[in-house]
């Protein structure tokens, strides 16, 4: 009877665990479950091992131990992953990704499959360009700092839809929105106007439209400027006669720099444009229109040649505009540059900016009127304020420029057009994309570039006209410093 109860005795022995027991039989339960995220995972099953080197469930001994009966519970959840797979293996092939080796398996359940069925977006930057490309233009005031004033909220829209065009037009506008902006500032306690004003103020409104467009080099001229004059007020001064002070100011510099300027230099270029003579002119520039007018007014008989290209189509509106003040106006696209210069005896242009090595930087297509006009021998003259002189120094068109969305320079959709029938050719329906361009981004190896400007060399420049007076490119560093450095 002794030997009959001593297997009763056993259970009871197998409760009553020592702490290196408990300790083997948590590690081996840990081992169980990494083999089973293993096996669910598609990897290889494997053999858990106690600490020792020995199987689960045997005892230093060789005699089948407490944790004996463990693995049997353990393998539950492996059986459950095992079946979990099977169904995930039935839905991505059946009974092919069932039978496939465990390496292939484990690489299509990763995620494998759904890398290689997921296109790679292509990227519709030019690379070249790459580092103009720094944020898209903003089209709406949408998530604009609550900083920015009402009037260069509604500037920068203006300025984003073209509204507002122009080098010249956009510093005036911007000019006048800074003073609604700081007439209705409040120095807050304990700080200073001069120093609160400019960084903590004024810095939200530039960033603003910057957002919206590249500022000009006018632009950045005038706020350079102002900054300048914000800083050097008496910190004693009240804050509405600072306020009024700089508005003054302000008021001041466009009156000086940008219309008695124009006025000056229209008076000067009306000058080079004799009777009989045929001014070709491209785009859209406002002192070159100041300029013809004022010929015009002082009984000259010429003729002007418009030069215009897409998408703004600048040329238009000058065009528009000096036939209704009575002048004889021929209207070219862009491909008839030849043709106007056979007949030119005079180019005038306008400027974007005009760099420290005497090149001139302005509408993209510049470079090509102006080296026409070099072959043709026509005298090409620049009509540019002071206040769009730069110290840059540029050769290309490549480092300083602005890109403008690409969309811009596909043709709208023509309502009257009819619809192209599809085919099931698959060159035939690329033939139709081609045409419409309107989902330029879904065809492959297609990129769109919109430059705003080009690089004119100084060589083909025959008198830059400021209210300096007229003076050669080369001269234009030192203008730039009388004007500029020592406002």
């Amino acid at each position: 009877m002794s030997e009959q109860q001593k297997p009763a005795e056993a259970p009871q022995g197998e409760q009553k665990l020592s702490p290196a027991e408990l300790k083997k039989r948590a590690k081996a339960e840990k081992q169980a479950r990494r083999a089973a995220q293993k096996d669910q995972q598609g990897g290889p099953p494997q053999e858990s091992a106690a600490p020792n080197g020995e199987p689960k469930g045997t005892k230093q001994g060789g005699a089948p131990g407490p944790a004996q009966q463990k693995p049997k519970v353990e393998k539950q959840p492996q059986k459950g992953a095992q079946k979990q797979s099977e169904q995930d293996s039935k839905k991505q092939g059946g009974a092919q990704q069932t039978n496939m080796p465990v390496r292939n398996r484990r690489t299509s359940q990763s995620g494998g499959a759904p890398r290689e069925q997921v296109k790679k977006q292509e990227n519709k930057n030019v690379e070249l360009f790459s580092h103009l490309y720094t944020q898209p233009r903003r089209q709406t005031i949408e998530g604009a700092p609550k900083d920015v004033h009402p009037s260069v909220l509604a500037l920068g829209l203006q300025i984003s839809s073209y509204e507002i065009c122009g080098s010249t037009a956009r510093c005036v506008a911007m000019l006048n929105a800074f003073k609604d902006a700081i007439l209705e500032y409040n120095t807050p306690a304990g700080a200073s106007l001069a120093r609160h004003l400019t960084s903590h103020y004024l810095s939200p409104q530039i960033d603003y439209l910057k957002s919206c467009r590249p500022i000009s080099e006018s632009m950045g001229n005038a706020i350079r400027w102002l900054k300048k004059l914000i800083v050097e007020i008496d910190p004693s001064l009240p804050d509405h006669e600072a306020k009024n002070y700089v508005c003054d100011h302000i008021d001041r510099f466009i009156q000086e720099r940008i219309t008695v300027a124009d006025q000056a230099i229209a008076t000067s270029a009306s000058s080079q444009i004799k009777n009989g003579s045929v001014v070709v002119t491209y785009a859209k520039s406002s002192i070159v229109e100041k300029t013809i007018l004022q010929s015009h007014a002082n009984g000259t008989q010429f003729r002007v040649i418009v030069l215009d290209s897409r998408p703004l189509f600048e040329g238009k509106n000058l065009a528009t505009r000096l036939m209704h003040a009575g002048l004889q106006v021929e209207y070219f696209p862009f491909s008839g540059i030849a043709r106007a210069m056979s007949d030119a005896t005079l180019v005038l242009l306008g400027a974007h900016s005009m760099l420290s090595n005497g090149r001139l930087q302005s509408r993209i297509g510049t470079a090509s009127i102006a080296m026409a006009a070099h072959r043709a021998d026509v005298p090409l003259i620049v009509c540019c304020e002071s206040v769009k002189f730069s110290g840059k120094v540029v050769l290309d068109s490549i480092v300083i420029n602005e890109v403008a969305p690409s969309e811009e320079l596909l043709l709208p959709p023509s309502k009257t057009a009819p619809t192209p029938i599809k085919t099931d050719k698959d060159d035939e329906d690329e033939e139709v994309k081609l045409k419409s361009l309107q989902d330029w981004k879904e065809i492959p190896n297609l990129q769109i570039l919109n430059l705003m400007y080009d690089t004119t060399p100084a060589e083909y420049i025959r008198m830059v006209i400021c209210e300096y007076g007229s003076v050669p490119p080369s001269s234009v560093p030192v203008v730039h410093r009388l004007a500029n450095e020592g406002m």
